[in-house]
């Protein structure tokens, strides 16, 4: 991240991983993108240790929130196109050997099942540096980051649900422009769009990702979760029937929740000491 951001001086534990690092902040589990002289390009080793150190941290009592950001002068440029596509093509035909597989449906489900994720994101966001964070909860962007759906220039098709979710958060007009056109955008122009949730200077990226990240945190785990579960089940649903049964089985869990009763508990309280 930028030097004069002072989250990126504090020490970073490796966690026995290659290409990120993971720190704890609080309640908050930072995960860094860590390949800086790479522009922190996505290989099929960082999507593993990605989704092994998510898994963990929602595996951790301790653990609120996820928070994703990239060391030194990008968030990822996309795919490290010699290490996923260097030497797939065949000498004669032109035609692609196979690649290896990185639709992962399992990562949008993981994703959607998981703690609140946060992406905080500056300089280049590109290919699937994009898709693989469109699932998440709250995109935070620098003012001057760059954002492209670039699958286009190489030939390809958007990836990772990608073509949902840019419609999603942008509409269409919008998500088409962005895959057709493979354009580069700004932070500020990928907000106006509606492609990020919010953008700040980008000294002030990282701490303002953790102030997001910490509201969070003072909510239940569990609510937030199911919450999450019933955004995704009912996004595009149309049957308002579906709609609220989802919401009342949901909504039993909740009220017997020891979560539930620990917020009444505790509001009652501050009610009786004003």
């Amino acid at each position: 991240m930028d030097s004069r951001d002072p989250i990126s001086q504090h020490h970073l534990g490796v966690g026995g991983f290659d290409q990120i690092l993971v720190e704890r902040v609080d309640s908050v589990e930072c995960i860094t993108l860590n390949r800086p002289d790479k522009l922190n390009a996505w290989t099929q080793t960082m999507s593993s240790e990605l989704t092994a150190a998510i898994e963990a941290a929602n595996a951790d009592a301790e653990v609120a929130v996820i928070l994703v950001r990239g060391a030194g002068r990008g968030f990822c440029a996309g795919a490290d196109i010699e290490a996923s596509f260097g030497g797939n093509l065949d000498d004669d035909t032109g035609d692609r050997a196979p690649v290896p597989d990185r639709a992962t449906s399992s990562w949008v489900s993981m994703c959607r099942r998981s703690k609140p994720l946060i992406a905080a994101i500056h300089g280049p966001c590109v290919g699937v540096g994009l898709s693989m964070i469109l699932p998440f909860d709250h995109l935070i962007a620098a003012e001057d980051a760059r954002f492209s759906v670039r699958f286009v220039k190489m030939g390809l098709v958007p990836e990772l649900s990608s073509s949902h979710f840019l419609v999603s958060r942008c509409g269409w007009g919008a998500a088409s422009w962005l895959a057709l056109s493979g354009e580069i955008v700004s932070g500020t122009e990928a907000h106006r769009m509606g492609l990020v949730d919010r953008t700040v200077p980008a000294e002030m990226l990282s701490e303002a990702a953790l102030t997001v990240a910490r509201t969070l945190a003072e909510n239940p785990v569990s609510a937030m979760i199911a919450t999450k579960g019933l955004l995704s089940a009912n996004a595009a649903e149309t049957d308002l029937d579906a709609v609220q049964r989802r919401e009342l089985e949901a909504l039993d869990r909740a009220y017997r929740s020891a979560e539930h009763r620990d917020a009444v508990a505790a509001f009652l309280q501050s009610r009786r000491t004003r």
